[in-house]
């Protein structure tokens, strides 16, 4: 394997693309290049590919503990994601749901469970929302209402995108309680802003597709490997076993004609080269002449996840997940298996609990957090009251996705740029999806599509402007 840089200088070989980046966008279009006979570099600043999906190690009585940095999850109608498990060969390490089926629980016991029916869509869920224990009968019919007139609307529409979601249901007879206990459950974590924040046209597409539309599109996946070892480990082994290379530790600090990238300091030269980094990162690295408007990303700003992880002595959740409402919880997830947790300990297990729109807990104390989810846990899951807490720690994604609030749709840029040879990639970028994990995959494909074609059609030599390859 030769050192971070553009080709080996082989005589008719295949050109030669820079990948900046190695999260998800990035490799996925590092494999979907080379399934078009093409040689991708990955270069990533990080010690780890995987971006935002990653994992790390952590002792707990003695024992390492795998820890994801937050929990992720797909659901079945994220058609791209399940592609790029595909290209890994890694469609046995997730797990999907037979059925859409949750468990929604709240303090006062009541609860409620959302399980679509075998019908239909959007007729799959009817008979869910009619037992819907947390609405009113009134609540539910008029639910039923606002679901068919979002479903006649069309998320591409800018004028959508000067829209708040919450004022919409509003408009269309949800009730406060309705809004917080039913379409929040879903809103807030597919877009991570909270339902009043949130933009109406990415919102409206996520209900139309994964609730309104066909039947099993909601049915939800998890992996049964942590993330580090899926989109980190075998990620990096497909792409270097198709002949592309990962270069880690190497951070990329400008772009120039030739083109040409600067390397921890060093001149790399390539055919094509793909920014694969978040908003923030890449409006300082993309030159002016291929985003004039670059400076406007800044307003896509960002928004927060914390992961509280629970650790208790004994099983206090039976399901894999379940969602909650009238708490500051929302989905709390059973990590004990996946953890490596579950081996030689019998009887514990290990919980983690994902808020999303988290500005409210983004800076809070660990020991205060504590202080408000242990009680929490306690009061939605009769067993927690009876268990010890082993362990219990945070983990924080400031800017783990960009704000989704009215107005940032015209922001997202396309994947192309005004320097042919230059193409962005990204959940940030204009996807049609929002910012998710489908959402950065189709990110990477459209890259690798628009590099296919630029490199088509200029027929340029291996090489890029001839700089010595590192």
């Amino acid at each position: 394997m030769t050192a971070a840089g553009g080709t080996d200088g082989t005589e008719g070989s295949p050109g030669h693309v820079a990948i900046v980046g190695g999260g998800l966008a990035g490799i996925t279009a590092a494999l979907a290049l080379q399934e078009a006979g093409l040689r991708a570099t990955i270069y990533e600043a990080r010690p780890r590919l995987g971006g935002a999906t990653h994992s790390f190690d952590r002792a707990v009585d003695g024992r390492e503990l795998t820890v994801d940095n937050g929990q992720h999850v797909f659901l079945r109608c994220c058609t791209a994601y399940q592609g790029l498990l595909r290209r890994l060969g890694a469609t046995d390490r997730v797990r999907v749901q037979d059925r859409f089926d949750v468990r929604v629980l709240t303090p006062d016991g009541r609860g409620g469970r959302l399980r679509r029916a075998k019908a239909p869509g959007p007729l799959h869920l009817l008979p869910a929302l009619a037992r819907y224990a947390p609405l009113s009968p009134s609540e539910r019919l008029r639910a039923v209402a606002a679901s068919l007139a979002l479903d006649r609307l069309d998320p591409d529409d800018p004028a959508l995108d000067r829209v708040a979601m919450g004022d919409w249901l509003a408009d269309h007879g949800q009730s406060p309680r309705a809004r917080h206990a039913l379409w929040e459950l879903f809103v807030t974590a597919a877009l991570n802003i909270r339902l009043d924040e949130a933009a109406l046209g990415p919102a409206a597409m996520v209900c139309q597709t994964a609730l309104l539309g066909r039947s099993d599109a909601a049915d939800i996946g998890v992996p049964t490997v942590p993330l580090g070892e899926l989109h980190g480990t075998i990620a990096a082994a497909r792409i270097e076993e198709g002949g592309g290379r990962v270069r880690l530790g190497a951070k990329v600090t400008a772009i120039e004609d030739g083109p040409k990238l600067v390397v921890n300091g060093s001149p790399v030269g390539a055919d094509a080269v793909v920014v694969a980094v978040p908003h923030r990162v890449a409006s300082s690295l993309v030159p002016a002449e291929a985003c004039p408007d670059r400076a406007g990303w800044a307003g896509l700003g960002s928004s927060p996840i914390v992961n509280v992880h629970v650790v208790y002595d004994r099983p206090v959740l039976e399901e894999p997940f379940v969602a909650a409402v009238d708490s500051p919880v929302q989905w709390v997830f059973d990590r004990t298996a996946i953890s490596g947790l579950g081996a030689g300990r019998a009887g514990g297990q290990y919980l983690a609990v994902s808020v999303s729109a988290a500005d409210r807990w983004i800076d809070t104390p660990t020991a205060e957090l504590r202080e408000v989810y242990v009680p929490e846990l306690a009061r939605l899951l009769p067993a927690a009251r009876r268990a010890r807490v082993t362990d219990f720690f945070v983990t924080r994604e400031r800017h783990a996705t960009f704000r989704q609030s009215p107005g940032t749709g015209a922001l997202r840029p396309a994947s192309a740029t005004r320097l042919p040879w230059l193409f962005l990639a990204g959940a940030w970028t204009e996807t049609g999806w929002p910012d998710t994990m489908e959402g950065a995959v189709r990110s990477g494909l459209s890259a690798a599509r628009l590099v296919r074609r630029h490199l088509d059609e200029t027929k340029r030599p291996p090489g890029g402007a001839g700089v010595t390859p590192r």
